[in-house]
């Protein structure tokens, strides 16, 4: 994973969007949320997962390459590594959760996981 600046975090560079719902050693859960022709300055995300609890219509950029993204609301989809600018290019507003990993260790014991939990 690449070292991001606190300029490159989401919920410092875009926090009118970006907000922080949980976190520990692990992971940390954002909620986004933006209204039809919002557009983010350029931010990084880490290995995550992408929960849209809306449908999820966006142009992300990155200097002068760029993709367009359509998703249902209901979706999960993995997202590797990346820094992006985004603008919602849909006519809804957008609500998604992302789960972001902090590191590829899981700090779990596999022995102990696969008797359940430890009491």
């Amino acid at each position: 994973m690449t070292t991001s600046s606190d300029s490159d975090d989401p919920t410092v560079s875009n926090p009118d969007h970006y907000s922080t719902l949980w976190e520990n050693e692990f992971v940390r859960v954002l909620e986004y949320r933006d209204t039809p022709g919002t557009e983010t300055t350029p931010h990084h995300h880490p290995n995550s997962v992408m929960v849209t609890l809306s449908d999820f219509e966006r142009r992300l950029r990155l200097g002068d390459q760029h993709r367009d993204v359509k998703l249902s609301a209901g979706q999960a989809v993995w997202l590797p590594e990346q820094r992006h600018a985004g603008t919602n290019t849909g006519s809804t507003p957008t609500h998604t959760i992302l789960i972001e990993l902090k590191s590829s260790s899981t700090g779990i014991d596999t022995h102990a996981a696969s008797l359940g939990p430890k009491l």
